[in-house]
């Protein structure tokens, strides 16, 4: 039994060790979930391999992260739907109330981030603007990291 299992994960390390692309991806949809992590060192790992165009690894690294915010979006919806009367909420639902879905483009913030994605479907706002927002706000940061890793800065 011991041996399958380390010829199986063997098998997964070699496969996910060929691309660099894969481990981003991966990188980025587990920290955009409640999971920690932090993509951000395999963004600019994968940048220094100077094997991919920057905007393959900007485009990967922002698919997976948006994989992964729309996961707690999905989750939130899983959850009942709360009563608009509570006062005292947690910040993402404070912050989602005020600012509605623009408070989205910020959803690749720490701490904050994975929260206000969850919240968004706790309070069963709309898939696609829910989408498109959280997508543009991580793309904005991958795209703001590469340009600090190559000095524009």
């Amino acid at each position: 039994m011991l041996a399958a299992f380390d010829s199986a994960f063997e098998a997964i390390a070699l496969w996910f060790s060929d691309s660099a692309l894969w481990v981003l991806f991966l990188s980025g949809f587990l920290s955009a979930t409640l999971l920690p992590g932090g993509s951000e060192a395999g963004l600019l790992a994968t940048l220094g391999l100077n094997q991919y165009s920057t905007f393959i690894v900007i485009s990967v690294a922002t698919i997976g992260n948006t994989l992964g915010g729309l996961t707690n979006y999905w989750l939130g919806l899983w959850l009942p739907n709360r009563t608009q009367d509570e006062k005292h909420g947690h910040k993402a639902l404070q912050w989602l109330e005020k600012y509605g879905y623009w408070g989205l483009f910020f959803s690749w913030l720490p701490i904050i981030g994975d929260p206000l994605c969850l919240a968004a479907g706790w309070l069963r706002m709309s898939f696609l603007p829910v989408l498109w927002l959280v997508f543009i706000g991580k793309a904005f940061r991958y795209s703001l990291l590469a340009a600090i890793y190559f000095g524009f800065f």
